[in-house]
């Protein structure tokens, strides 16, 4: 089979995807992920008013395999997915998905699918998180009963954790600031921030990275997450490097019921325990090199200066008492509405974060 040129193919593709456009419908918005082995296609037609699914020709899908066959000749393999949209005015836009983030769930094909592709299409690397899907093989999981045979391991071995000494905040401060910060994002309105529960606090950053914070019984803790495109990982499943043991010197305790999801997925690159007394730490970096995972909980200042943020205004006294206030388990609802500075906030939901965190006072709200 002669391979024609990509420009070539992209028309065709265009043209035979635009017979589904007439003759009532404005815009069709398309999207096809392949591999060797497995395929799966998406596109809507639409107007002002309706959007339909619809399901292309085989035509198009014999034409979009040749075109990924061709460009895989170009750059690092072929594409992953591909993505068009086109107008009833004759107006195209093609591009290109390389995983540079991670496909949509229905776009997300077993392990085994890429790598098969893999062996069709060498490639010289991955993006970190797909390098992770394909060959983390459960190396960063850790169940209880695994938990309790490494942690038996480590003692008789000798292994100890290493003390990450005044790097992290105690865990009581971290916890009364994670649910300050989580009340003001909610305060806010607002996707983004951290959020907390009675037993673990989350965080998503906007840029993948994040982080969760489990309270475990007798004033212990576990703090664990990831940095997105971390350079442990990039060196472990692109190169071959030793993934960092994580978990070394760790107690039994420290399992995946209260370990950041990203374990179960080969992505964690740090995790943390707090015994009671203080932090401590198996291979994971300096905690200082994964700020961007976690929300502002260094200080009273930061914390003080990302609820700022958070609220869109000028810092002021209300915020700093606030968070002193959290720090001693002191909130009260009329301290927290003089932190938010307003009534355009909401103002309940956000003090139930602080009562879930427990770091609400304990005065009744009819003395509110």
């Amino acid at each position: 089979m002669v391979v024609r040129p990509t420009l070539e193919l992209e028309a065709e593709i265009t043209r035979e995807l635009a017979r589904l456009l007439a003759p009532t419908w404005k815009r069709l918005d398309a999207a096809f992920a392949f591999t060797v082995s497995d395929e799966a296609a998406q596109v809507i037609l639409s107007d002002n008013q309706r959007a339909v699914p619809a399901r292309p020709s085989a035509r198009v899908v014999e034409l979009l395999r040749e075109h990924r066959h061709r460009s895989a000749g170009v750059g690092d393999g072929p594409w992953w997915r591909f993505l068009v949209s086109l107008t009833n005015t004759g107006e195209a836009t093609i591009d290109y998905d390389d995983g540079s983030d991670p496909f949509p769930d229905d776009h997300l094909f077993p392990a085994a699918a890429y790598q098969a592709d893999l062996q069709t299409y060498p490639r010289r690397t991955l993006p970190v998180w797909l390098a992770a899907y394909v060959g983390h093989q459960g190396r960063q999981v850790r169940t209880p009963k695994m938990a309790f045979t490494q942690a038996q391991a480590d003692f008789a071995a000798g292994v100890t954790a290493i003390s990450t000494a005044a790097v992290l905040p105690p865990f009581p401060l971290m916890w009364a600031r994670w649910a300050a910060i989580s009340a003001a994002f909610v305060a806010a309105n607002s996707q983004w921030g951290p959020r907390i529960t009675a037993g673990v606090g989350w965080f998503e950053g906007s840029k993948r990275s994040g982080a969760t914070l489990h309270r475990l019984p007798g004033g212990r803790a576990v703090l664990s997450g990831g940095v997105w495109n971390a350079a442990e990982l990039d060196a472990a499943y692109n190169r071959g490097a030793a993934l960092p043991l994580l978990y070394r010197g760790a107690p039994d305790w420290v399992a995946d019921p209260v370990l950041s999801p990203r374990a179960a997925n080969g992505l964690l690159s740090f995790c943390y325990w707090w015994d009671g007394n203080a932090w401590y730490q198996g291979e994971s970096p300096d905690p200082t090199a994964v700020g961007i995972a976690l929300p502002g909980i260094w200080t009273s200042k930061i914390t003080a200066e990302m609820i700022t943020q958070a609220l869109g205004t000028k810092g002021n006294v209300g915020i700093s008492n606030l968070v002193s206030a959290a720090e001693t388990h002191q909130v009260t609802r009329p301290l927290l509405m003089r932190g938010l500075g307003g009534d355009a906030f909401e103002t309940h939901d956000a003090y139930y974060q602080l009562v879930l965190a427990g770091v609400a006072s304990s005065v009744s709200a009819q003395s509110d």
